[in-house]
């Protein structure tokens, strides 16, 4: 079974190579948003700075649309405040997706 870090990095690698470069036409973008710490007073700094527990892993940009991804394993599941950062992110008309395999995210994208 793969960890979220390496179905991660897989979905990065993937899109950014069939999405993000500079010959891409329309140009999209990816990124991973850090929102966690192991280092209290570095959390507490970037809290205040506008972190926020359960953001999703991903934010996907391409034309007319943005994208929250979330990953889990075949047995993860989302915590409470995930949850909630999906409800507010659905409820202001965005979509979010919680995916378990580059192959879904793959699938999500088309």
């Amino acid at each position: 079974m793969n960890s979220e870090g390496k179905i991660q990095q897989s979905i990065i690698m993937w899109f950014r190579n069939n999405y993000c470069l500079r010959h891409h036409s329309p140009r999209c973008a990816i990124f991973s948003v850090p929102n966690e710490r192991n280092d209290r007073k570095e959390a507490m700094t970037m809290k205040a700075t506008g972190m926020m527990s359960g953001v999703s892993d991903l934010i996907v940009v391409r034309p007319g649309e943005v994208i929250f991804v979330e990953v889990k394993t075949e047995s993860g599941v989302q915590s409470p405040k995930q949850r909630e950062f999906e409800s507010i992110v659905t409820g202001c008309g965005f979509r979010y997706e919680l995916v378990r395999s580059l192959d879904e995210f793959k699938t999500i994208m088309r």
